[in-house]
């Protein structure tokens, strides 16, 4: 079991990675019109965050907090990095639901509206999420 739980943090930020890109393909898609995939990106990008958050739950659930090893200016960027992150990530499950509420009741206009807000949040978060990882397993150990 310790073996499975070992590699759930790379999973996991190779999966915020993941979704960032999805997200990214997914904005580019609909800004050329291509509104069938756009639907597919983002229902990708849904199901991968959704993948992550039950791995990332599963893993802290198992091992509890993790704690920042790095020291002098690499603590405060890091802990400024994780407190926004945290917070958007609780933030973002909302609008997420909002956005693929509206998108699949063709309430186009107001899936806009909401997705100019979400989509930035949420790749950020992803990013985060990947730098994150690399802060506390890599580069700070």
């Amino acid at each position: 079991m310790q073996a499975e739980l070992s590699s759930l943090p790379a999973l996991n930020a190779l999966l915020n990675g993941t979704s960032a890109v999805l997200l990214l393909t997914g904005y580019n898609l609909i800004r050329r019109g291509r509104m069938q995939a756009h639907r597919l990106m983002m229902l990708a990008a849904l199901c991968t965050s959704a993948a992550f958050l039950a791995s990332y739950l599963y893993y802290h659930a198992h091992v509890g907090s993790v704690h920042f090893q790095g020291h002098g200016w690499s603590r405060p960027l890091y802990f400024a990095i994780l407190v926004s992150h945290t917070i958007l990530a609780v933030v973002i499950v909302p609008l997420v639901l909002v956005a693929l509420s509206r998108a699949l009741r063709a309430r186009y206009a107001l899936h806009k509206a909401i997705a100019r807000w979400t989509f930035p949040l949420w790749m950020y978060v992803s990013v985060t999420g990947v730098v994150i990882y690399l802060m506390l397993y890599k580069l700070f150990v």
